[in-house]
């Protein structure tokens, strides 16, 4: 099992910067891919970016230039560095784990809300 707890949400004005952690726990010698998946209201689940255990990122097409995703794995944590965020980049922020077999973990979610 692993288990993974999210941190770094809240509100922020358009243009504005905010840096998301996610510290994994439990059976971390199994995971392969960590990454972040943003849901809105009304909308389904959505890969924003993804990073292997040996560092290769991926990133969806709507946060390339914009977002950074790093992994540092002697603390079992990943980060994703959001600048110049819109207001359709709100919403629930749910940090992914999956295992070298496939296996897929999930977060409870942190909420990032971009508003004036």
């Amino acid at each position: 099992q692993v288990q993974l707890v999210e941190s770094g949400g809240g509100l922020v004005q358009p243009g504005g910067s905010l840096r998301l952690s996610c510290a994994a726990s439990g059976s971390i010698f199994n995971i392969n891919v960590m990454g972040w998946y943003r849901q809105a209201p009304g909308n389904e689940r959505e890969l924003v970016a993804s990073i292997t255990r040996n560092g290769r990122p991926n990133y969806a097409d709507f946060v390339k230039g914009r977002f950074t995703i790093s992994r540092d794995n002697a603390k079992n944590t990943v980060f994703l560095q959001m600048n110049s965020l819109k207001p359709e980049d709100t919403a629930v922020y749910y940090c992914h784990a999956a295992t070298f077999v496939g296996m897929p973990y999930w977060g409870k979610g942190t909420l990032v809300t971009v508003s004036a």
